[in-house]
């Protein structure tokens, strides 16, 4: 067995993987900024602080913000009202910058690691991410640091964080999308994929498997929240139905020529998506254990 990997060689892997992920992140994962992200975004914030109407926070830190999906979008919606980001990867950040200036928002961004934020105490009211905190090696130490930066009573609120059980009952829909991947490549029309670097190249698959730290339960996950001194900590669990289908579809499209997948079947991919969700969040996620969905989202308050 190889030995694990140092929290030092765990920093340079998750920089060097996205710093080779920013300029394909926003086409891979179909970022949207329009109606739609924002959408998507609002639910997902509302769904974590548990809230059915959004305040206005008037200053918003985002952790590992990457292209800025999240953040650009609650600035846009107006949520956030001066908003910072953070990653450790000065590509995503670069993205995020130009995504920024296209979209005319102001953003302040800072290159730093989640354990040695460059902020002063109490200087923000909401600090949040999306699929980030699995990349954190130290995490409670990561905590402390957000609870640090937090003004007295201002919140968390992270979203997308795999589990431990919904990451291993999402490889079944992978394996079986592989195996029938030629036959639907020849129902699309769409050619197989040529690794040449710029969409997912070698070097990303072999970063892979060391950014991602954790895949969390929900009682870890809380666990690390309060031992970094936050109170009033709060864990749900998210997609279910939704995630076996989007991943059974990613990992089809995973295997063709991105340029050559039919407009008609991201339509059916997206809307079928959407409805899905709507049936995790009315049916599956009151009456079900967080620690079988996908997704986990965990929302914590700094004392007062």
């Amino acid at each position: 067995m190889a030995p694990a990997a140092t929290t030092q060689e765990i920093h340079a892997a998750n920089v060097r993987y996205h710093d080779l992920a920013a300029a394909h992140y926003d086409a891979k994962w179909g970022i949207d900024y329009g109606e739609r992200g924002g959408a998507q975004v609002l639910g997902k914030l509302r769904k974590v602080l548990g809230l059915r109407r959004l305040p206005v926070f008037p200053r918003g830190l985002e952790i590992g913000a990457g292209t800025g999906y999240f953040g650009l979008n609650l600035a846009l919606s107006g949520v956030v009202s001066e908003y910072t980001a953070t990653d450790i990867s000065a590509g995503m950040l670069e993205a995020l910058g130009a995504s920024a200036a296209r979209l005319g928002v102001d953003v302040d961004t800072a290159c730093c690691d989640a354990s040695a934020l460059p902020f002063p105490d109490d200087s923000f009211d909401i600090v949040f991410g999306h699929a980030v905190l699995h990349h954190l090696p130290d995490l409670p130490g990561a905590m402390a640091e957000l609870r640090r930066v937090l003004r007295p009573g201002g919140v968390i609120a992270f979203c997308g964080e795999p589990s431990h059980y919904g990451d291993r009952l999402a490889e079944l829909p992978k394996r079986m999308a592989f195996r029938a991947a030629p036959a639907w490549r020849a129902l699309v029309g769409a050619p197989r994929a040529v690794r040449n670097g710029h969409h997912h190249g070698p070097e990303e698959d072999l970063l892979e498997a060391v950014v991602d730290v954790h895949a969390f339960t929900p009682s870890g996950l809380a666990q690390a929240a309060q031992l970094g001194g936050l109170e009033d900590v709060r864990v749900r669990g998210e997609d279910l139905a939704a995630s076996l289908f989007g991943w059974t579809n990613r990992a089809l499209e995973a295997t063709a020529d991105p340029g050559s997948v039919p407009r008609l079947w991201h339509q059916y991919a997206y809307h079928g998506y959407v409805a899905l969700q709507a049936v995790d969040r009315a049916l599956l996620e009151p009456r079900l254990p967080a620690a079988i969905f996908y997704n986990l989202l965990v929302a914590a308050r700094a004392p007062r």
